[in-house]
């Protein structure tokens, strides 16, 4: 579940990157609805991703620390995920424009470096057990 919830997110980030940057082009009012499509299924895979963390929590992370197994990318993987959280409850949230811009390049940034982490934290971890 978490694999598919992270390719979601994933694939309407990078969707909605591309419709916003679209937008103002001749076919804007399709890119505009595509755009505003995106961010509503990433807003709702966002909610699913949270209780799958959640759950990952007592289940994966504490069970991998108390065995020292992938403490690394798993501490990245962990910090990454918070940082988006919080980033994303500041684009929701944050009502200045500078503060907002920034926001939005740190969670653009943290989502596009996830995917790799991600595999490296799986690959890692099936090599050490």
């Amino acid at each position: 579940m978490i694999y598919a919830a992270f390719s979601i997110l994933f694939i309407t980030g990078v969707g909605w990157l591309v419709s916003d940057q679209m937008k103002d082009a001749v076919s804007g009012e399709s890119w505009q609805a595509t755009a505003a499509y995106m961010l509503m299924v990433h807003g709702g895979a966002a909610m699913a991703t949270l209780m799958l963390l959640g759950a990952l929590v007592p289940l994966h992370l504490r069970h991998g620390w108390r065995m020292r197994r992938n403490r690394i990318t798993g501490t990245l993987m962990a910090a990454c995920n918070a940082a988006l959280i919080l980033t994303a409850f500041g684009l929701y949230y944050f009502g200045s424009d500078t503060l907002r811009s920034w926001t939005s390049d740190v969670h653009i940034g943290a989502g596009l470096f996830v995917p790799a982490l991600f595999c490296i934290h799986v690959f890692v971890g099936r090599r050490s057990s």
